[in-house]
């Protein structure tokens, strides 16, 4: 059977309730002494003597009235006026209602944890005080009084026109076709983004589209004519590919047309631009997304929700995926010019923004900017105050079928860097240090028994010495032998950030034979 609910809308106030004002009560101490408007009494806790509250003393014959106009401890106050006569002995001081609030609430310490806020249509909340009259009055029939989520369904107001000034979001009328609910299959609705007039609609387990002010009609051959019509949210059309956001709508960033997020039900990275979606993480990292988002954090706590953001500065997809079980995040970005992964970084953000082309993010209620020297520091790969080491890892894989031989290392590029690991299939080498500059005999000697890069020609080379332990059979090994054998090399370089001042390494490359 419908219900029919009469709704009255008073004019009403929002009133504060400050937890240590409401908790003052009425009390009474024994008077010790005063000096003009300061007086001294016996210990008053907070809630018995603070700012407002009615003072009555009677001596005798003479009475003083006033209120504390400022409290200075658990013993002492000043009264709003000075009383005109002089007291004598130590007579009961009454504490009652709060009567002035010239200081109030400015002279309470408020706490979110305890205060909260009222809606009240009397003057102020008293008991039977003057209450405003009411506004306006509504009839609802409801068939279904009972609150209900509609998860997958969208709502909207009425219009707002700021040159007519019309302003009608606060009315969401039951008579006009105001709703509109998408596929409840797909999950519930994570995010909304406009895009000229369309309204991209970012579910679960899905990607759609709805037409803004406009409806498409089709055609017996399946082609789509777009009219207008007096719909505010049009026809939902759904992307191609069963890929939604899951329920990390903190991952989107959007950059032009092309937009970018998440799907961790499906362990992939996501592009939407023109042409459709794109799983973007096949860019030779399935592997590693497959693991990364599948251990990936809770969605409940905000420092283990999966961050997305651009970087307007170098014009990539930044995005942060928390390491699950073990503290900490693992960031890094997409390149749309390289179209791969190019990069992992060691700072954890908790938002990602970018801003008249300067890039940010946010640590710890703090705000970063990136891509800029710290005060008086030449440090690079500093994040959040910490300043990191920097490495550039790749594969040596030139003849792929041929068994090699690898005889020496080189590189192009600033001085400082050095080579913490190179590995293959096989073996492993000896890392080298960075280069250093010999300026006496004494340190050419040295530098001879020192396993480091040298420089000759602008370039920096080193040998490569095994350090491979042995193996069954084997009679010449480790550092007794030539090169490192294998079929690849995986090679990791690294340099120093403390002080560095900008390192740039351009190319490397290694020298081998044919292995025997």
């Amino acid at each position: 059977m419908a219900t029919v609910i009469e709704l009255k809308y008073f004019n009403t106030f929002w009133l504060k309730k400050i937890k240590s004002v409401v908790d003052v009560v009425p009390s009474t101490t024994t008077y010790t002494s005063n000096v003009g408007a300061t007086f001294t009494v016996a210990l008053v806790a907070a809630s018995e003597m603070n700012v407002g509250q009615e003072v009555t003393i009677v001596d005798g014959t003479n009475t003083f009235s006033s209120y504390i106009k400022e409290r200075i401890g658990n013993t002492s106050f000043i009264a709003g006026e000075a009383p005109s006569f002089t007291i004598t002995g130590t007579p009961t001081i009454n504490f009652g209602k709060i009567i002035n609030f010239d200081q109030v609430p400015s002279a309470y310490t408020g706490d979110n944890d305890d205060d909260w806020l009222i809606e009240e249509s009397r003057i102020r909340g008293g008991y039977n005080n003057t209450s405003v009259d009411y506004g306006v009055k509504a009839y609802l029939v409801e068939d279904e009084p009972d609150q209900s989520h509609k998860f997958s369904s969208l709502i909207h107001s009425g219009i707002f026109n700021s040159r007519t000034g019309v302003n009608q979001t606060n009315q969401f009328s039951v008579g006009e076709d105001i709703t509109r609910t998408i596929d409840p299959s797909n999950g519930s609705v994570q995010k909304l983004y406009a895009e000229d007039t369309n309204l991209i609609i970012f579910q679960e387990s899905k990607v759609s589209k709805s037409l803004i002010d406009k409806d498409a009609i089709y055609s017996a051959e399946g082609n789509a004519t777009v009219t207008t019509r007096p719909l505010v949210i049009g026809q939902n059309v759904a992307y191609a590919g069963e890929y939604g956001i899951s329920t990390d709508p903190r991952s989107f960033a959007v950059n032009g047309y092309r937009k970018y997020f998440t799907d961790r039900d499906q362990n992939v990275v996501c592009r939407l631009s023109m042409d459709g979606i794109t799983v973007i993480s096949d860019y030779g990292m399935t592997d590693y997304f497959r693991d990364a988002l599948s251990t990936a954090g809770p969605t409940t706590n905000i420092n283990s929700n999966i961050v997305g953001g651009w970087d307007a500065h170098n014009k990539q997809y930044v995005l942060s995926i928390p390491k699950g079980l073990v503290a900490g995040k693992e960031t890094l970005a997409f390149d749309e010019r390289s179209k791969g992964w190019t990069s992992f970084f060691d700072y954890d953000p908790i938002q990602v923004i970018s801003l008249n082309n300067d890039f940010f993010t946010t640590n710890d209620g703090k705000l970063y900017k990136h891509y800029t020297l710290a005060n008086n520091s030449s440090s690079r790969a500093a994040f959040y105050g910490t300043t990191y080491n920097s490495t550039v890892t790749f594969v040596f894989n030139g003849a792929p079928s041929m068994v090699k031989n690898f005889q020496t290392i080189n590189y192009e590029g600033d001085t400082g860097w050095r080579m913490r690991a190179f590995t293959t299939n096989t073996d492993n080498a000896l890392s080298i240090s960075e280069s250093v500059f010999a300026t006496t005999l004494e340190e050419m000697q040295n530098s001879l028994l020192v396993n480091r890069f040298k420089l000759k020609e602008d370039k920096y080379y080193a040998d490569l010495v095994n350090r491979t332990a042995s193996q069954n059979g084997e009679i010449v090994f480790g550092r007794s032998s030539s090169g490192v054998k294998g079929f690849f090399g995986e090679v990791k370089m690294g340099i120093s950030n403390v002080n560095a001042g900008k390192k740039e390494l351009f190319a490397v490359s290694t020298g081998f034979v044919q292995s025997s």
